[in-house]
């Protein structure tokens, strides 16, 4: 695992250094994308209720911080605003009428009747581009239902295509982390640094509207195809492939469980003449080609089974790389922590040092440590003063 504390900040200029953006925000999809905004050097002022945004009480994991917290809140200014207050409405206003971007992911109507809804704000700032992050979008039946990370799986088809095979809700499995929530932050990214590229060409903002919902179903664009137009949804399959074989894990003699993907005809031969050394498979119908092992795929699953469960993982793993199968261990997340490709990057939190995985991409104007995740209201008197009468 390498720890990225040393790296030397190769240029002193990011990509949104000037960028000044305004985030009235809460959980996690609008703090995901304003917190990779920051990254990049933009300045990002996240407004709060008085009680503070409530992912700081998902859990005390971090020196006594929530870890969403401390993940998707660096590098930004805290000022809490009671928006009931006129004052304090006041005050947002002068910060948008600044700003370069203004992100919300309030209940749905909740920005309009406040008087900073996206199409009054750009109106009054031709050059703002404006960001609104909902759970269903901005109308059908569904406009006004709530929407969390695992409600969302759930209406979107995500958490029926996973888990395992059988019938009822028993079998059905939650991606293990805040998918849609997370895809939708990223989704807002993009839509902003694009609107941010088309405004230097034009001289105007746009707006960027993102919904859970769409971006969870533009995920689902497989099993919908395959559904509406092949007729048939994918199964349930546990950690298998609905639509390769084969392709999911199998349990060594030792009791380490290996996946394993064959994703062509020449793999297949390979692994079957230098993995499996069952080189009769080759001229068995049921394995002939993809489609076909699929079909029987409990005869394919279990010659695979069979060999691995007579062999060591370390004979298994010599044999896959001298056969050149794509391979990887089912780790935990304590086997993640001391992972050889881990990279993370430091930071601090309540003044002791935490290690955080680093952005999955590398650039020139990475910093040797992230920055800090503010305080509530921690820059409150200071933006009041900047931004007052």
């Amino acid at each position: 695992m390498a720890t990225l504390t040393d790296t030397p900040l190769a240029t002193p200029s990011r990509p949104l250094d000037g960028v000044l953006v305004v985030a009235l925000e809460q959980a996690v999809a609008a703090p995901y994308c304003s917190s990779r905004l920051a990254d990049a050097g933009a300045r990002v002022i996240k407004i709060e209720r008085p009680e503070g945004d409530f992912a700081r009480g998902y859990d005390r994991a971090v020196h006594g911080e929530a870890s969403y917290w401390v993940w998707i809140n660096r590098g930004k200014e805290s000022i809490a605003l009671d928006l009931k207050k006129a004052g304090d409405l006041d005050l947002l206003q002068r910060m948008v009428a600044q700003a370069d971007v203004f992100i919300q992911n309030l209940a749905p109507g909740a920005a309009q009747r406040l008087g900073v809804g996206s199409a009054e704000l750009r109106e009054r700032h031709p050059r703002l581009i404006t960001c609104d992050i909902s759970g269903y979008g901005e109308d059908g039946e569904l406009y006004n239902m709530k929407a969390y990370d695992l409600l969302v799986q759930a209406e979107s088809g995500l958490v029926a295509i996973s888990g395992a095979p059988g019938a009822g809700v028993e079998s059905l499995g939650r991606i293990g982390v805040s998918l849609c929530d997370i895809n939708a932050g990223l989704n807002a990214l993009v839509g902003i640094q694009q609107a941010l590229l088309l405004r230097e060409r034009t001289g105007r903002g746009s707006a960027v509207k993102v919904s859970l919902f769409g971006s969870a179903a533009e995920l689902m664009s497989v099993p919908y195809l395959q559904t509406r137009y092949g007729g048939k949804a994918p199964e349930r399959v546990g950690l298998k492939h609905p639509s390769i074989a084969p392709y999911g894990a199998f349990t060594c003699a030792d009791g380490r469980d290996i996946v394993i993907s064959i994703q062509n005809e020449r793999e297949w031969g390979d692994f079957c003449r230098k993995v499996l050394q069952r080189p009769d498979l080759l001229d068995d119908a049921r394995c002939a080609g993809n489609a076909a092992r699929v079909a029987h795929r409990d005869f394919v699953d279990g010659a695979v089974a069979e060999a691995f469960a007579g062999l060591p993982s370390a004979t298994v793993i010599d044999r896959l790389t001298a056969a050149q199968t794509a391979f990887g261990s089912v780790n935990s997340v304590h086997d993640l922590i001391e992972h050889p490709q881990l990279r993370t990057r430091r930071m601090v939190v309540n003044g002791r040092p935490v290690d955080v995985p680093t952005l999955p991409w590398g650039t020139e104007w990475d910093t040797a440590t992230f920055d800090e995740a503010p305080a509530l209201n921690a820059h409150g008197r200071a933006l009041r003063e900047e931004f007052g009468p």
